[in-house]
């Protein structure tokens, strides 16, 4: 069953990611997951995952051979409350782990993970490198778990738009510009309060 405006049938997507805000993209021809702070999608669709990030990290982690593939977003390294509670998928620690247990909940192997890290841009003022903090924990984090990053665009001082498109493996990287960062800067510092925390002080195609 088509949806209107020659949009495609919506794929039903995993039970585990009904809340997750998805629209249809005509110039594409593909729905399209938008993940926020704290947020991290999987599909076995060929669909894109898209998200913003200014200092935040976003992994990329796919299975070629199972179809299987998601994204998450994470504002900051570790929780230092060390709480499971609802802000717990802002944190990396919590993240990432989540990430790759539901990959291979529904199939993925180990072994066989396509790994590519994007974000931690320095476009916070004055308020130490969080980007560079998040950098650090992603890398030491697959290297503990021995397996490999394959591609990566990290660090600077501008924020980024990515669109990953699980299904290949491919990731559109904008980088953003100087008066697009002051806004993105702000909602992470908004997010970062709620948190009640002070921050620790391939193939991918620019568009």
């Amino acid at each position: 069953m088509a949806s209107v405006f020659g949009a495609a049938a919506r794929p039903l997507g995993l039970r585990e990611f009904a809340d997750i805000h998805r629209y249809w993209d005509g110039t594409d021809g593909r729905w399209v997951a938008q993940v926020l702070p704290g947020e991290f999608y999987v599909t076995r669709e060929d669909e894109v995952i898209s998200t913003i990030l200014g200092s935040c990290v976003s992994t990329c982690v796919r299975d070629p051979d199972h179809g299987l593939g998601g994204l998450n977003h994470f504002m900051l390294p570790h929780d230092p409350s060390n709480s499971s509670g609802g802000d717990a998928l802002r944190y990396g620690c919590f993240a990432v782990e989540r990430l790759i247990n539901v990959l291979v909940k529904y199939g993925a192997r180990r072994e066989r993970l396509e790994i590519k890290i994007f974000g931690g841009g320095r476009v916070i003022p004055g308020m130490g490198d969080v980007g560079k903090a998040n950098i650090e924990f992603v890398r030491d984090y697959f290297a503990t778990e021995m397996l490999d990053i394959g591609t990566e665009d990290v660090g600077g001082d501008f924020a980024r738009r990515i669109r990953y498109y699980p299904a290949t493996g491919r990731v559109l990287v904008k980088h953003l510009s100087t008066q697009e960062a002051p806004q993105i800067a702000a909602e992470e510092t908004k997010l970062q309060a709620r948190l009640s925390l002070r921050p620790p002080v391939g193939e991918i195609d620019l568009f």
